[in-house]
């Protein structure tokens, strides 16, 4: 079946700090604001069947769900928000295969734990990329996540080949098809691992987006030139897990859909600031909330997808 928006990407179990289970990762939120955006979305994941359709049968209405059966499924212990968040890795439900068929009008490649495959069996007129899981590495008895070693590798090259690999793919395994996306998401925090990455996806034609948590989104345009968006301000933001996945998907359905970058980014900004009013995927916004929150904005706090 033919699909409006497809993530291929790990839907996550996320521990919270008291304990409590939810669905997560941005295979999830960017699929799920796609529906609420009137997309007809599929996730294509892994991980344990019975577990996962559990944590996602309140969403069974809105999204086609394709699980790929693994002996685990990818579990983060969360705590905190924003530059603050800290994640364990508890659990990984490995790579995805290479091959998957999927039809698709959007394809969305989300990986949150180096399971990115670098093939699929099918097509998809417009391919967004949020890169951040490719960066991800954990190690060691308590399982913490750090984007630090890949960062170090960026400054000095001869690290990366001193290293022992972490399993799954990374940013070099998938530097191939970047120069056949149509658009990146990343962090500013990541802009330095993500220089060669980006010029690949630059000289391809695609627009690339750079948040930077309060500070105005960063475009890099495919005519070589850069301007920056602004960001909306947030009254008393409630929590912002999930925000900077339902960013890249508002935003690659707003380019796919016809709009210009810039106000792409607007309606990007506009859909995070719509999420982070509420916990959980659960506060993810339809059109009428972004568009609400488009023409009318707030006056006090500060936050962005970051």
């Amino acid at each position: 079946m033919d699909f409006d928006y497809t993530t291929l990407g790990h839907v996550t179990v996320d521990v919270l700090a008291d304990g409590s289970r939810q669905a997560g990762g941005t295979a999830l939120y960017s699929a799920l604001q796609a529906a609420r955006l009137g997309q007809r979305a599929r996730i294509i994941t892994q991980g344990r069947a019975d577990e996962l359709e559990d944590l996602l049968e309140p969403y069974r209405s809105e999204l086609e769900v394709t699980i790929l059966p693994a002996a685990r499924t990818t579990t983060l212990a969360t705590s905190g928000s924003g530059v603050g968040r800290r994640q364990r890795m508890l659990a990984w439900a490995g790579p995805l295969a290479q091959g998957i068929p999927l039809q698709s009008t959007i394809l969305h490649l989300a990986p949150v734990a180096r399971e990115t495959p670098t093939s699929w069996d099918g097509s998809a007129a417009f391919v967004g990329l949020t890169p951040q899981g490719l960066l991800r590495e954990w190690s060691g008895a308590d399982g913490a996540i750090s984007l630090e070693a890949a960062r170090a590798d960026a400054r000095d090259g001869a690290a990366a080949k001193r290293r022992t690999a972490p399993p799954g793919r990374s940013i070099a395994d998938v530097l191939p098809l970047a120069g056949g996306c149509d658009a990146l998401v990343l962090s500013d925090d990541e802009r330095a691992v993500c220089a060669e990455l980006i010029a690949a996806a630059s000289d391809g034609g695609a627009v690339v987006a750079i948040t930077a948590g309060p500070r105005p989104t960063t475009l890099l345009l495919a005519d070589g030139t850069s301007l920056e968006a602004p960001v909306p301000v947030v009254e008393r933001p409630c929590e912002d897990l999930g925000a900077g996945d339902v960013f890249a998907a508002a935003f690659f359905v707003a380019l796919a859909e016809g709009s210009p970058p810039a106000l792409a980014a607007a309606y990007g900004s506009a859909a995070a600031a719509v999420r982070m009013q509420g916990a959980g995927p659960d506060a993810v916004g339809g059109r009428r909330a972004i568009q609400t929150w488009l023409q009318e904005g707030s006056s006090a706090g500060a936050s962005s997808p970051g």
